[in-house]
């Protein structure tokens, strides 16, 4: 019951993430910032995927991916194609992930412990995950919004 929540909540989002990122009509405005807005809709995205690809491959899947996160926000002009790939792998893994999970590993403790978030069971930690997934999605929504119009 728990994993089907999950799941559900993470294909959706990740869904609208690729939506958000199609959205842009000029793929170039994926890419822009101002003075108040430092962070940009592809950089968010790209946060989004190593932040998965991290917490439930690496950690949870034991994919052996490596992340590089000050490039998640340093990176410019990554083609499109080349998000929504990357959205379709950690959606991927997520699934992948979810779908392994017992009910008696979701209350256990997360394997690794978050600097900022501390010590909580597997299903506090992936609640977490997903509310995150959902600010920066809105942040991504309000950048194209602002930026591609």
């Amino acid at each position: 019951m728990l994993t089907q929540s999950l799941q559900l909540l993470f294909e959706r989002d990740l869904e609208k993430l690729k939506t958000e990122i199609n959205a842009y009509q000029n793929e170039n405005n994926l890419w822009l910032v101002d003075k108040n807005i430092t962070n940009s809709g592809g950089n968010l995205a790209l946060h989004l995927i190593g932040n998965l690809k991290t917490y439930f491959g690496t950690i949870l899947g034991n994919t052996g991916y490596i992340r590089n996160r000050p490039l998640e926000f340093s990176a410019k002009n990554i083609k499109r194609d080349e998000i929504i790939d990357g959205i379709d792998e950690a959606k991927q893994i997520v699934i992948t992930v979810i779908n392994q999970l017992t009910e008696e590993q979701l209350s256990e403790d997360y394997p690794a412990t978050d600097v900022s978030y501390g010590k909580t069971s597997t299903y506090h930690y992936l609640i977490h995950l997903s509310v995150h997934l959902g600010y920066h999605l809105g942040q991504i929504n309000y950048h194209r919004r602002m930026f591609d119009n």
